[in-house]
């Protein structure tokens, strides 16, 4: 199945769906990433319509590189499948199979931990993270500053 790509477009029929006003910026990634996050955390405090894949996608993606930018390395690998995934974290770092510090959630787990919304021991206490390896701890790291 192939992928809807973030578009002005599709993001815009999601703000619509909450009674945004439209998306007028830049067809560059980064800022459409930005607007996703913002649609997204929108949706949430409206508890309007589920966010589309495209746009939840852009949002996880621009929080994943927010990370990778405050917290560059390559020691831990945080994966929110089927979205995305990033190596962060300084530290040693692997170069085959599968790295021995791993981070993976849900989106909305991911969302939620990034913004402040929930706290990493919430989310492992819930079992809504899967973490191994020494390093695979986020907490020094979040929420995330997002400007």
């Amino acid at each position: 199945m192939p992928r809807t790509p973030l578009t002005p477009a599709v993001l815009n029929e999601q703000r619509a769906a909450l009674g945004l006003a439209p998306y007028t910026g830049a067809d560059e990634p980064a800022e459409l990433r930005r607007a996703a996050l913002d649609t997204v955390l929108a949706g949430i405090g409206t508890g309007g319509a589920e966010p589309s894949r495209p746009v939840v996608r852009g949002a996880v993606r621009y929080l994943l590189d927010r990370l990778a930018e405050l917290a560059p390395g390559r020691s831990v690998e945080v994966r929110v499948p089927p979205h995305a995934a990033v190596q962060c974290i300084d530290g040693p770092h692997h170069t085959r199979g599968t790295p021995p510090n791993v981070v993976e959630m849900d989106a909305a787990t991911w969302i939620a931990l990034a913004t402040g919304r929930s706290t990493w021991e919430d989310a492992t206490a819930t079992g809504r993270i899967r973490a191994s390896g020494a390093r695979a701890d986020l907490t020094p790291y979040l929420p995330l500053p997002l400007d």
